[in-house]
């Protein structure tokens, strides 16, 4: 759709950027906190392990510093469940719990809204040795943690996430270090973790209901529009399969508190569905988001299924993420994007057809809660990193987002990945998304001084006129 005259970006637009926990706090053994899967976890060889990260922890207020001058209107962050609970239930840490309301106290004095994730990716270690999301007891621990949460920090913290790329963890598990799967039918224990997730996520959304009247709360999982390699009729139905997957599998239950009939059949074929108790659908249907927040990155493009082993493979540049479900979709390239350094498709019209979907499908705010681009940048003799390939980067996405707006998509905020430079997952600290350059290696960790990159001053620019 073409439009004669764009919207604006609408007053009080969150101009914000993301962060998590493990990949920016370090202090991983400090002040009581108890260890996660990520810190007991092994790391790419010839990549740093998450233990010192970026120091967060012990920069927090030159951080945050840098945040208002960079001017974001929000900072999206997670908190450690194990600085909170360092054995995942059971007593809390007092430490933690000042860390987190000094930082929020140093947002809100510098007018940065505080929206926090409560999970992204780093369950207990203790819980995992007690069969983490498999065992139902891990529901309960969450619940006392979210509530745990909301009474600590809910005078302050009006926008909640539950928990980050819940779809990830389990379509992907094995790449970002959080499959941890022993049974006999493995596919039917990792779809019961995520309905313990799902169970997990609805009662904490009704607690922080019934607890926080006044605060916003929403799932945030990675959301990408899946194209047909193809017109093919066949190609188009496993997008289709695929979308369900992927997609709409974590946000219907979210928001309409069933489980999507295309994802489910898909489980039944393989023995995979998961064991329900009386009552789940019960508290699955009672639990209502605010907003929906996702992250995007890149879309998907997908073929028909060959009905073999040969449906599974690695499509996307990243060697250990695999794409595609036998005798459902398989993975395909689309000829029709570019790809950054590191193998991912860049597709800012896709960023466009993903919101679309969602909001035409559920009829809730929206928020980018992630989307930028990792590299390695390049630190000049005079200290400047000229990012204008992250800049080109997040200006199609932003244009976007304003194209969308256009649309009729209620869209509220827009949190990149990444404020600060972070640890990747997959390329250490060598792999670069933030807008403010930290001074390390990945063994030596120098000052780890904080630098603004060409990109932090375009950000900040573009903040102030509001994004039009």
């Amino acid at each position: 759709m073409l439009h004669k005259k764009l919207k604006p970006f609408p007053e009080g637009f969150f101009w914000g950027a993301s962060t998590s926990a493990y990949q920016v706090e370090g202090a991983w053994d400090e002040d009581g906190k108890g260890p996660s899967i990520i810190d007991m976890g092994s790391v790419v060889p010839g990549t740093t392990d998450f233990k010192v990260a970026s120091d967060h922890y012990h920069h927090y207020q030159e951080d945050v510093k840098l945040f208002s001058e960079l001017g974001l209107k929000a900072y999206r962050f997670s908190i450690a469940w194990t600085r909170i609970f360092p054995n995942g239930d059971g007593e809390v840490n007092p430490k933690g719990i000042e860390f987190y309301s000094n930082l929020i106290d140093e947002l809100k004095a510098h007018n940065i809204e505080p929206i926090v994730t409560m999970y992204h990716f780093d369950l207990p270690y203790a819980l995992q040795e007690k069969g983490g999301w498999s065992n139902r007891a891990t529901v309960d621990a969450f619940v006392t943690y979210s509530k745990t949460l909301f009474e600590a920090f809910g005078d302050r913290v009006k926008y909640w996430l539950t928990i980050n790329e819940q779809n990830m963890m389990i379509l992907h598990g094995d790449a970002i270090g959080t499959l941890h799967v022993a049974a006999e039918n493995p596919m039917k224990d990792l779809y019961q973790q995520n309905h313990h997730m799902l169970l997990a996520q609805a009662k904490a959304m009704v607690a922080c209901h019934e607890m926080l009247p006044q605060a916003k709360i929403g799932p945030a999982p990675n959301i990408a529009a899946v194209y047909p390699e193809t017109s093919k009729p066949e190609d188009i139905l496993a997008a289709s399969n695929c979308t369900a997957i992927r997609n709409w599998l974590y946000l219907d239950m979210a928001v309409y508190g069933r489980y999507n009939n295309i994802a489910w059949a898909f489980l039944e074929e393989r023995d995979a569905t998961p064991d329900i108790q009386e009552g789940d659908m019960e508290i699955m249907a009672s639990a209502k988001p605010d907003f929906i927040a996702f992250n995007y990155y890149s879309s998907q493009t997908v073929a028909a299924s060959s009905g073999d082993a040969s449906d599974r493979s690695s499509i996307d540049g990243d060697q250990q993420i695999v794409i595609g479900e036998a005798g459902v979709y398989k993975g395909a390239t689309n000829p029709n994007l570019s790809k950054n350094a590191f193998g991912w498709e860049i597709d800012p019209t896709g960023f466009r057809n993903t919101m679309r979907e969602i909001y035409d499908r559920y009829a809730l705010p929206l928020i980018v809660t992630e989307n930028g681009l990792g590299a390695f940048d390049k630190v000049e003799d005079d200290g400047s990193v000229n990012d204008d390939y992250r800049i080109d980067f997040l200006q199609k996405h932003i244009d976007q987002i304003r194209l969308g707006i256009s649309d009729g998509v209620d869209i509220f905020g827009f949190c990149p990945w990444s404020a600060i430079d972070l640890i990747s997952t997959h390329q250490g600290c060598s792999k670069r998304y933030g807008f403010i350059h930290v001074d390390r290696e990945e063994f030596d960790l120098k000052e780890l001084k904080r630098s603004k990159k060409k990109s932090f001053h375009w950000y900040n620019e573009l903040i102030s006129r509001n994004g039009n």
